[in-house]
């Protein structure tokens, strides 16, 4: 068996000095773990595990039109929390300080998302668990296959995938 190298947890505000993304388009809560799996002393991109969580609250401003009476997240939030999420996958590569603040150049944008499905909904009161898992990566592009779940049951997936741009 492989060694890993572990990060994390991170919290609510090491996440805001991570992602670009502020309110009300920010969907991460909290990071629990981020696992590389080593080879040879270094760190491998493939395989890189991430594990997120988005909680669902009632004051969200989709929950008052989507829909009235019956709140439910829209999927495309539930895949932009995933790849918000995801995107942590790519931070041991990132120049970052020890509150995961950014020092380098870093762009990450969605490049595109297949073999969604959304299989319950997400309610307000719900705590979205993701796990997402770098399955390729070829220059700037990163692909990671996702899972949402609740409570244990898995309530969506999707493969996403990134363009990446790391600099110094």
């Amino acid at each position: 068996m492989s060694d890993v190298k572990k990060f994390g947890p991170y919290d609510c505000i090491q996440v805001l000095n991570y992602l670009p993304h502020r309110n009300p388009f920010l969907f991460v809560d909290r990071i629990l773990e981020v696992t590389v799996p080593m080879k040879d002393g270094k760190m491998e991109p493939i395989g890189v595990k991430v594990v997120g969580l988005k909680n669902a609250t009632v004051n969200e401003p989709y929950f008052a039109g989507h829909f009235p009476g019956l709140p439910i997240t829209p999927g495309v939030v539930i895949l932009e929390t995933m790849a918000q999420i995801c995107s942590f996958g790519v931070m041991p590569w990132v120049k970052t300080d020890d509150t995961l603040k950014v020092l380098s150049s870093f762009s990450l944008r969605l490049a595109g998302v297949d073999n969604a499905r959304f299989r319950k909904p997400l309610v307000p009161g719900d705590t979205l668990t993701v796990k997402g898992e770098v399955t390729k990566h070829r220059g700037p592009i990163w692909a990671f296959h996702c899972t949402g779940e609740v409570d244990g049951h898995l309530i969506a997936e999707a493969d996403i995938l990134a363009s990446v741009t790391l600099g110094d």
